[in-house]
């Protein structure tokens, strides 16, 4: 029997949001908002930026200290904008990492600011080509830098960079930097999306994924392995999927996901176009009040 669940970190895109929506059910929203009320701390937990997730959970009367993990893993602040952890890719790493991935796919890093130049890349067009919902959504905070290595000044260090293509291509393009000597200086989290022939390989500082940055959160919350639960649905959420005791793979997540999930003894959620993160969440919350009443008699 596992231990009640105090903190539950919850992926976005394929997991928390239904596919075809930029909104969370209303179901969705009173689950998140009755785990809060029963005293469990819900995180976010995606490669998104602050500024897209935060404006998401804006209006659902969640707590103001709600923790986002976003950059996977790189940035922790509140839902509020109270930071709480965050990390940098190494400028000299950044400027290498440009002329290694270049031949694979759109090359775009992020940088700890708001308005334009929170997102540089080298040619928006190229960008647009490959990802035009997150170019036409993004446009406002990009800029362009030609050739990309300028971006990084003296002590302009990003938090995460990431290169977008086929599914194809950016295997490819993990197995060049796993090849390379620059594989020692930074970490790559993959992202997939068969259904739209799209990929993503997110680059991240030495050491940082989604589950060290849950890690550092439970020690702050002073809450243990077993008591945490992790929610997500592809590659870049199997670091916090492992680190937590309690972990949950959302039905629409690929075949192989799921199969690991299964050989490791994860449970599965339904998918998230049918409020899986819900069903998780009213499971959990019906268990510990029923343990409650049990202690009580």
């Amino acid at each position: 029997m596992h231990p009640p669940v105090r903190l539950v970190a919850i992926d976005v895109d394929g997991t928390l949001l239904p596919t075809s929506a930029q909104q969370l059910s209303g179901r969705t929203a009173r689950a998140l908002r009755a785990a809060q009320k029963a005293g469990i701390t819900v995180a976010i937990a995606t490669g998104r930026r602050q500024a897209y997730v935060a404006p998401l959970l804006g209006n659902l009367d969640l707590r103001a200290d709600m923790p986002l993990i976003t950059s996977n893993g790189a940035v922790t602040r509140t839902l509020a904008g109270e930071p709480m952890d965050r990390c940098h890719l190494d400028a000299a790493v950044a400027r290498e990492l440009c002329g290694l991935l270049r031949p694979f796919g759109a090359v775009v890093f992020t940088f700890d600011q708001n308005g334009p130049g929170e997102l540089v890349l080298e040619n928006i067009q190229q960008a647009h080509d490959r990802i035009a919902l997150w170019v036409d959504a993004n446009r406002a905070s990009i800029r362009e830098v030609r050739p990309l290595e300028d971006a990084f000044g003296d002590g302009d260090d990003p938090i995460q960079g990431m290169v977008c293509g086929t599914v194809d291509e950016m295997k490819r393009a993990e197995i060049a930097l796993r090849q390379s000597p620059l594989f020692a200086s930074c970490e790559c989290a993959r992202t997939e999306y068969p259904a739209r022939n799209l990929s993503i390989l997110d680059l991240l500082p030495l050491g940082v994924s989604k589950g060290w940055a849950l890690e550092q959160l439970a020690t702050r919350l002073g809450v243990g392995r077993l008591e945490t639960m992790a929610i997500g649905d592809n590659w870049n959420d199997v670091e916090m999927l492992e680190w937590a005791g309690q972990s949950v793979v959302m039905g629409n997540a690929s075949a192989e996901l799921r199969t690991m999930a299964k050989l490791r003894g994860w449970k599965q959620a339904p998918p998230n176009d049918e409020d899986g993160v819900a069903v998780i969440l009213e499971r959990e919350l019906e268990r510990q009040a029923a343990q409650q009443m049990q202690e009580a008699r």
